[in-house]
Protein backbone atom coordinates (compact mmCIF):
# COMPACT_ATOMS: atom_id res chain seq x y z
CA UNK A 1 0.00 0.00 0.00
CA UNK A 2 1.53 3.63 -0.75
CA UNK A 3 1.86 6.10 2.26
CA UNK A 4 -0.43 8.20 0.97
CA UNK A 5 -3.00 5.19 1.06
CA UNK A 6 -1.75 4.71 4.50
CA UNK A 7 -2.67 8.51 4.95
CA UNK A 8 -5.88 8.26 3.86
CA UNK A 9 -7.43 4.95 4.99
CA UNK A 10 -5.70 4.17 8.86
CA UNK A 11 -7.44 5.40 11.69
CA UNK A 12 -5.52 8.47 13.36
CA UNK A 13 -6.62 10.48 16.96
CA UNK A 14 -7.93 13.85 16.26
CA UNK A 15 -4.53 15.70 16.93
CA UNK A 16 -3.07 13.32 14.49
CA UNK A 17 -5.66 13.42 12.16
CA UNK A 18 -4.72 17.33 11.72
CA UNK A 19 -1.22 16.52 10.30
CA UNK A 20 -2.22 14.01 8.35
CA UNK A 21 -4.38 16.25 6.68
CA UNK A 22 -1.49 18.69 5.64
CA UNK A 23 0.50 16.23 4.47
CA UNK A 24 -1.99 15.14 2.12
CA UNK A 25 -2.56 18.65 0.53
CA UNK A 26 0.59 20.06 0.94
CA UNK A 27 3.34 17.69 0.25
CA UNK A 28 5.46 19.73 -2.13
CA UNK A 29 5.64 21.86 0.78
CA UNK A 30 7.42 19.43 3.58
CA UNK A 31 11.24 19.09 1.91
CA UNK A 32 12.08 21.74 3.94
CA UNK A 33 9.92 21.05 7.28
CA UNK A 34 11.85 19.90 10.44
CA UNK A 35 9.67 18.37 12.74
CA UNK A 36 9.91 21.50 14.88
CA UNK A 37 8.60 22.87 11.98
CA UNK A 38 5.73 20.90 10.84
CA UNK A 39 4.83 20.32 14.39
CA UNK A 40 3.90 24.66 14.34
CA UNK A 41 2.37 24.66 11.26
CA UNK A 42 -0.33 22.05 12.62
CA UNK A 43 -0.59 23.17 16.00
CA UNK A 44 0.63 20.04 17.40
CA UNK A 45 3.37 18.20 19.21
CA UNK A 46 7.19 16.27 17.66
CA UNK A 47 5.61 13.83 19.50
CA UNK A 48 2.13 13.31 17.75
CA UNK A 49 4.50 13.33 14.83
CA UNK A 50 6.96 10.63 15.88
CA UNK A 51 3.37 8.59 16.10
CA UNK A 52 2.35 9.05 12.50
CA UNK A 53 5.39 7.70 11.59
CA UNK A 54 5.36 5.18 13.73
CA UNK A 55 1.74 3.84 12.63
CA UNK A 56 3.27 3.79 8.89
CA UNK A 57 6.16 1.63 10.05
CA UNK A 58 8.91 4.11 9.97
CA UNK A 59 11.55 4.73 12.88
CA UNK A 60 11.08 8.97 12.58
CA UNK A 61 9.84 11.87 10.71
CA UNK A 62 13.19 12.08 8.83
CA UNK A 63 12.62 8.82 6.95
CA UNK A 64 8.74 8.69 6.43
CA UNK A 65 9.84 12.40 4.70
CA UNK A 66 12.02 10.89 2.92
CA UNK A 67 9.86 8.24 1.60
CA UNK A 68 6.67 9.94 1.05
CA UNK A 69 8.52 12.81 -0.83
CA UNK A 70 9.92 9.66 -3.40
CA UNK A 71 6.29 8.39 -3.55
CA UNK A 72 4.75 12.04 -4.31
CA UNK A 73 7.59 12.67 -6.84
CA UNK A 74 7.14 9.56 -8.66
CA UNK A 75 2.99 9.86 -8.86
CA UNK A 76 3.59 13.35 -10.22
CA UNK A 77 6.05 12.54 -12.64
CA UNK A 78 4.58 12.92 -16.20
CA UNK A 79 3.78 9.08 -16.99
CA UNK A 80 1.41 9.32 -20.17
CA UNK A 81 -1.70 11.24 -21.03
CA UNK A 82 -3.50 7.85 -21.44
CA UNK A 83 -4.93 5.88 -18.94
CA UNK A 84 -3.38 2.89 -17.65
CA UNK A 85 -6.16 1.11 -16.56
CA UNK A 86 -8.57 2.43 -19.60
CA UNK A 87 -5.92 3.38 -22.38
CA UNK A 88 -8.30 3.56 -25.16
CA UNK A 89 -12.45 3.66 -25.52
CA UNK A 90 -14.87 2.74 -27.59
CA UNK A 91 -14.62 5.22 -30.15
CA UNK A 92 -10.93 5.28 -30.62
CA UNK A 93 -9.91 4.67 -34.01
CA UNK A 94 -7.99 2.02 -35.16
CA UNK A 95 -4.75 3.51 -35.70
CA UNK A 96 -5.66 5.66 -31.91
CA UNK A 97 -5.87 2.22 -30.00
CA UNK A 98 -2.43 1.24 -31.55
CA UNK A 99 -0.89 5.05 -30.78
CA UNK A 100 -2.23 4.67 -27.33
CA UNK A 101 -0.86 1.18 -26.43
CA UNK A 102 2.71 2.07 -28.49
CA UNK A 103 2.74 5.26 -26.19
CA UNK A 104 1.26 3.76 -22.44
CA UNK A 105 4.04 0.24 -22.80
CA UNK A 106 6.84 2.91 -23.86
CA UNK A 107 6.25 5.17 -20.78
CA UNK A 108 6.57 1.92 -19.22
CA UNK A 109 9.25 1.60 -20.18
CA UNK A 110 10.58 4.69 -19.27
CA UNK A 111 9.28 4.47 -15.91
CA UNK A 112 10.80 1.51 -14.85
CA UNK A 113 14.39 2.69 -16.26
CA UNK A 114 14.08 5.82 -13.58
CA UNK A 115 12.71 3.46 -10.73
CA UNK A 116 16.10 1.55 -10.87
CA UNK A 117 19.22 1.97 -8.50
CA UNK A 118 23.10 0.88 -9.59
CA UNK A 119 24.18 -0.67 -6.09
CA UNK A 120 20.40 -2.88 -6.10
CA UNK A 121 21.23 -3.84 -9.51
CA UNK A 122 25.00 -4.40 -8.42
CA UNK A 123 23.84 -6.79 -5.47
CA UNK A 124 21.01 -8.75 -7.74
CA UNK A 125 23.50 -9.64 -10.40
CA UNK A 126 26.09 -10.87 -8.12
CA UNK A 127 22.92 -12.71 -6.68
CA UNK A 128 21.81 -14.08 -9.78
CA UNK A 129 25.72 -14.88 -11.35
CA UNK A 130 26.80 -16.54 -8.17
CA UNK A 131 23.40 -19.25 -7.66
CA UNK A 132 24.14 -22.25 -8.82
CA UNK A 133 20.08 -22.53 -9.28
CA UNK A 134 17.83 -20.25 -10.48
CA UNK A 135 14.10 -20.87 -9.51
CA UNK A 136 10.81 -18.32 -10.67
CA UNK A 137 7.95 -18.58 -8.48
CA UNK A 138 5.07 -16.96 -9.85
CA UNK A 139 1.23 -17.78 -10.89
CA UNK A 140 -0.76 -16.90 -13.59
CA UNK A 141 0.36 -14.11 -16.66
CA UNK A 142 3.66 -13.34 -14.61
CA UNK A 143 4.51 -17.21 -15.05
CA UNK A 144 4.28 -17.07 -18.69
CA UNK A 145 5.78 -14.06 -18.91
CA UNK A 146 8.93 -15.29 -17.11
CA UNK A 147 9.02 -18.44 -19.62
CA UNK A 148 11.07 -16.29 -22.16
CA UNK A 149 13.58 -15.39 -19.25
CA UNK A 150 14.08 -18.81 -18.48
CA UNK A 151 14.58 -20.14 -22.22
CA UNK A 152 17.46 -17.03 -22.26
CA UNK A 153 18.98 -17.79 -19.21
CA UNK A 154 19.29 -21.59 -19.83
CA UNK A 155 20.44 -21.37 -23.33
CA UNK A 156 23.83 -19.64 -21.72
CA UNK A 157 24.23 -22.25 -19.24
CA UNK A 158 22.86 -20.84 -16.56
CA UNK A 159 19.56 -23.10 -14.89
CA UNK A 160 16.62 -21.62 -14.70
CA UNK A 161 12.91 -23.51 -13.46
CA UNK A 162 9.69 -22.61 -12.84
CA UNK A 163 7.51 -24.06 -10.42
CA UNK A 164 4.05 -24.98 -12.09
CA UNK A 165 2.61 -27.67 -10.97
CA UNK A 166 -0.11 -26.68 -8.67
CA UNK A 167 0.76 -27.38 -4.64
CA UNK A 168 4.06 -28.37 -5.34
CA UNK A 169 5.75 -24.90 -4.84
CA UNK A 170 6.46 -25.05 -1.13
CA UNK A 171 8.07 -28.61 -1.94
CA UNK A 172 10.16 -26.87 -4.39
CA UNK A 173 11.17 -23.62 -1.99
CA UNK A 174 12.10 -26.70 0.53
CA UNK A 175 14.52 -27.90 -2.15
CA UNK A 176 16.28 -25.06 -2.14
CA UNK A 177 19.79 -24.02 -0.42
CA UNK A 178 21.58 -20.98 0.64
CA UNK A 179 23.57 -21.79 -2.67
CA UNK A 180 20.90 -21.40 -4.76
CA UNK A 181 18.17 -18.26 -5.72
CA UNK A 182 14.52 -17.80 -6.14
CA UNK A 183 12.78 -14.70 -7.95
CA UNK A 184 8.87 -14.02 -7.05
CA UNK A 185 6.86 -11.96 -8.75
CA UNK A 186 3.71 -10.39 -7.67
CA UNK A 187 1.90 -7.26 -8.69
CA UNK A 188 0.59 -6.75 -5.24
CA UNK A 189 3.21 -8.11 -2.95
CA UNK A 190 0.28 -9.61 -0.83
CA UNK A 191 -0.20 -12.74 -2.70
CA UNK A 192 -0.58 -15.56 0.15
CA UNK A 193 0.66 -18.35 -1.50
CA UNK A 194 3.75 -16.44 -2.60
CA UNK A 195 3.96 -15.26 0.73
CA UNK A 196 4.04 -18.73 1.66
CA UNK A 197 6.98 -19.43 -0.41
CA UNK A 198 8.66 -16.58 1.04
CA UNK A 199 8.79 -17.50 4.37
CA UNK A 200 10.40 -21.27 3.23
CA UNK A 201 12.99 -19.56 1.65
CA UNK A 202 13.74 -17.21 4.01
CA UNK A 203 13.48 -19.97 6.92
CA UNK A 204 16.44 -21.83 4.56
CA UNK A 205 18.57 -18.55 3.91
CA UNK A 206 17.41 -18.73 0.22
CA UNK A 207 18.41 -15.19 -1.25
CA UNK A 208 15.34 -14.01 -3.05
CA UNK A 209 14.46 -11.25 -5.33
CA UNK A 210 10.75 -9.58 -5.44
CA UNK A 211 10.03 -8.17 -8.69
CA UNK A 212 6.29 -6.52 -7.06
CA UNK A 213 4.66 -2.54 -6.71
CA UNK A 214 5.89 0.19 -5.55
CA UNK A 215 5.26 1.26 -2.19
CA UNK A 216 4.20 -0.81 1.44
CA UNK A 217 3.86 -4.75 0.71
CA UNK A 218 4.98 -7.51 2.53
CA UNK A 219 6.71 -9.01 -0.28
CA UNK A 220 8.77 -6.41 -0.80
CA UNK A 221 9.66 -5.91 2.74
CA UNK A 222 10.72 -9.50 3.49
CA UNK A 223 12.37 -10.08 0.31
CA UNK A 224 16.37 -10.05 0.17
CA UNK A 225 16.42 -7.74 -2.85
CA UNK A 226 13.34 -5.80 -4.49
CA UNK A 227 12.84 -4.82 -7.96
CA UNK A 228 9.69 -2.22 -8.69
CA UNK A 229 7.56 -2.69 -11.15
CA UNK A 230 5.53 0.25 -12.92
CA UNK A 231 2.33 0.79 -10.59
CA UNK A 232 -0.28 2.63 -11.96
CA UNK A 233 -3.07 -0.55 -12.36
CA UNK A 234 -5.96 -0.96 -10.81
CA UNK A 235 -6.11 -4.93 -9.15
CA UNK A 236 -9.07 -5.49 -12.08
CA UNK A 237 -10.88 -2.92 -12.71
CA UNK A 238 -8.79 -2.68 -16.38
CA UNK A 239 -8.45 -3.55 -19.90
CA UNK A 240 -5.51 -5.51 -19.70
CA UNK A 241 -1.83 -5.43 -17.54
CA UNK A 242 -0.57 -3.72 -19.99
CA UNK A 243 2.11 -1.84 -18.01
CA UNK A 244 2.48 -4.58 -15.46
CA UNK A 245 3.29 -7.20 -17.98
CA UNK A 246 5.71 -5.01 -19.41
CA UNK A 247 7.19 -4.15 -16.58
CA UNK A 248 7.95 -7.37 -15.81
CA UNK A 249 9.55 -8.31 -19.42
CA UNK A 250 11.62 -5.49 -19.47
CA UNK A 251 13.08 -6.21 -15.84
CA UNK A 252 13.58 -9.84 -16.81
CA UNK A 253 15.42 -8.59 -19.90
CA UNK A 254 17.73 -6.14 -17.85
CA UNK A 255 18.50 -9.24 -15.53
CA UNK A 256 19.33 -11.62 -18.35
CA UNK A 257 21.50 -8.93 -19.53
CA UNK A 258 23.48 -8.07 -16.64
CA UNK A 259 23.71 -11.92 -16.17
CA UNK A 260 24.90 -12.21 -19.91
CA UNK A 261 27.67 -9.48 -18.93
CA UNK A 262 29.12 -10.73 -16.88
CA UNK A 263 30.97 -13.61 -19.47
CA UNK A 264 29.88 -11.42 -22.44
CA UNK A 265 32.57 -12.69 -24.81
CA UNK A 266 32.26 -16.69 -24.08
CA UNK A 267 27.91 -16.48 -23.63
CA UNK A 268 28.05 -14.79 -27.37
CA UNK A 269 30.00 -17.05 -28.97
CA UNK A 270 27.93 -20.29 -26.96
CA UNK A 271 25.06 -18.79 -28.73
CA UNK A 272 26.22 -18.31 -32.20
CA UNK A 273 27.98 -21.76 -31.94
CA UNK A 274 24.85 -23.46 -31.12
CA UNK A 275 22.67 -21.50 -32.95
CA UNK A 276 25.23 -22.19 -36.05
CA UNK A 277 24.34 -25.82 -35.39
CA UNK A 278 21.17 -26.31 -34.79
CA UNK A 279 19.25 -23.43 -36.33
CA UNK A 280 18.44 -24.32 -40.08
CA UNK A 281 15.48 -21.88 -40.77
CA UNK A 282 15.78 -20.78 -44.52
CA UNK A 283 15.98 -17.13 -44.46
CA UNK A 284 14.54 -15.08 -47.83
CA UNK A 285 15.64 -11.63 -46.30
CA UNK A 286 19.04 -10.13 -45.47
CA UNK A 287 18.80 -8.46 -42.74
CA UNK A 288 17.69 -11.94 -40.99
CA UNK A 289 20.94 -13.83 -42.95
CA UNK A 290 24.19 -15.04 -40.79
CA UNK A 291 27.46 -14.38 -42.46
CA UNK A 292 28.82 -17.55 -41.65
Amino acid sequence: MLIKEQLQTYHFSSAEQVTVDFLLAHPEEIQALTIQTLAKKTFTQPSTIVRIAKKLNFRGWKYLKLAYLAEWDYLRRHFTKTDANLPFSQTDSLMTVTKKIADLEQSAISDIHSLLEHDRLSAIKRQLVDANHIRIFAQNANLLISKDFALKMNRIGKHVSHSEIKGESLYEAYNLTDQDCAILISYSGENVSLLAINDVLKQANVPTIAITSIGDNQLSRDCTHFLPITTREKLYSKIGNFTTNISIICLLDILYSLVFSEHYDQNLKQLRDKGHAIDKRVINTDIMREND
